[in-house]
């Protein structure tokens, strides 16, 4: 049978779920489960129900994001449909619906994620240690910037943050709510940067969020030729006065 909340086949009448646990309202034996008594009288069966629910529901949308990402990132957001993604995160497309409206929703959600994993969202913590010179503070965070770009996580990051502005440029529902995003993390690094004369906190941080996405594009594709740790070169261009 399909579950209707989380699109996964569940056990029929006396079996186990994949995960060998006994469906919940099912007995051992097969037949419904009889509730324990509690002080009061009341039974305990469905007490959790809308825990285990809430639970089932977030496992569903993490499994979703997980194969998005992954099949997105190798095959591209248009090389892979909705169909794929729910194959690959072992559940059926009904999961998909129940939890997104849809790919721009599922691709937000992704972004969304992002955001909250502070992935090109705001100035990197080494920036921000007011208890070290500003000059070490750049280095520093160079380094860092470096060693982040040598992951399969930053290449992966960057195949998506491509796929998603090709995505928005080809679909103009999608393409204002994308926008809409970068609008957001831009407005979220200016809040933590202090005004100038010469160039305004917001303008600040357009350029950090072009140089952390633009530099990674171009060392990820040619690593011998352009070198990560110009991240410390950049930031200190455009941040040098507006740090505190």
């Amino acid at each position: 049978m399909i579950d209707a909340q989380n699109g996964r086949r569940t056990a029929e009448s006396g079996s186990k779920t994949p995960d060998g646990q006994i469906p919940a309202g099912q007995a051992p034996n097969g037949g419904p489960a009889v509730g324990r008594a509690t002080m009061n009288g009341r039974s305990t069966v469905g007490g959790s129900k809308g825990g285990r629910r809430q639970e089932r529901r977030e496992h569903t949308r993490s499994a979703l994001l997980g194969a998005a990402q992954q099949l997105w990132a190798e095959r591209g957001i248009h090389g892979a449909s909705l169909d794929d993604v729910a194959a690959a995160a072992g559940l059926t497309k009904g999961a998909v619906y129940s939890n997104f409206a849809g790919k721009t929703d599922l691709l937000l959600a992704l972004l969304e994620r992002y955001t909250h994993d502070r992935i090109g969202t705001e100035v990197c913590d080494e920036l921000r240690d007011t208890e070290r010179p500003l000059e070490e503070r750049f280095e520093r965070a160079g380094q860092a910037y470096a060693a982040r770009l040598e992951t399969e996580d930053a290449r992966l990051l960057a195949l998506l943050l491509v796929e998603f502005w090709l995505y928005g440029m080809r679909d103009f529902a999608a393409g204002w709510r994308i926008s809409d995003w970068y609008a957001e993390r831009r407005a979220y690094i200016a809040r933590g940067l202090a005004e100038t004369d010469d160039v305004s906190s917001h303008d600040r941080a357009t350029l950090v969020m072009a140089l952390d996405f633009g530099l990674a594009f171009q060392h990820l594709l040619d690593p011998d030729r352009v070198d990560a740790k110009l991240y410390a070169t950049g930031m200190r261009m455009v941040l040098e006065h507006s740090l505190p």
